[in-house]
C-alpha cells in the first residue's frame, strides 16, 4: 500500500461552483503511481465546499449557484453570526450541506469518475479569496 498526501492553494474564484478536476491532476502526478486506490480531496475552509457532480454543460453549475441562494439566503432574520458580512453565515450553512471531501477511486492512474463528472469547488462567498485544499492518495 502506497500513501500520497499534497496541499495545494487554488486561485481565487468568483462565488459559484468551479470545476478543479484539471488542476487536481495536474498537481498530483502521484495519481499514476497507484493501480487500484482512492483519492480524498478536502477542503480547509469553513465557507466554501466540494462536491462532483456534472462537468461539460455549464449551466448546470449555474443553476447550483441559484438554487443554493434560495435555500439558503442571505439576511435571514434570525442569523447571528453576522460579523463578516451578509455571504457570511450562508455560506457556512452551504458548506455543511455540500460537504468538506470527496472521494473518487483510482483506476490504473487515472480518477475513475463517470463521463460526466467533475470535482467542484463550492465558493460561497463573494469575496473568498485563495482556497487550500488537501489532496491524498492510496492504494497499491
Amino acid at each position: 500500500m502506497q500513501f500520497f498526501q499534497k496541499e495545494i492553494r487554488l486561485p481565487s474564484y468568483k462565488r459559484g461552483f468551479h470545476l478543479i478536476t484539471d488542476i487536481i491532476e495536474r498537481e498530483f502526478p502521484e495519481l499514476k503511481h497507484i493501480n487500484v486506490g482512492m483519492l480524498q480531496v478536502f477542503i480547509k475552509h469553513t465557507s466554501a465546499s466540494l462536491t462532483i457532480n456534472e462537468n461539460a454543460d455549464p449551466t448546470v453549475r449555474k443553476d447550483f449557484e441559484s438554487h443554493m441562494n434560495v435555500m439558503v439566503p442571505e439576511n435571514a432574520p434570525y442569523y447571528i453570526h453576522t460579523y463578516e458580512g451578509s455571504d457570511d453565515m450562508p455560506a457556512h450553512i452551504k458548506s455543511s450541506l455540500m460537504g468538506a471531501s470527496v472521494q473518487i477511486p483510482i483506476t490504473r492512474g487515472n480518477l475513475n469518475l463517470g463521463t460526466w463528472q467533475g470535482v467542484y469547488l463550492c465558493e460561497h462567498r463573494d469575496y473568498g479569496g485563495s482556497r487550500k485544499i488537501v489532496i491524498t492518495a492510496f492504494g497499491s
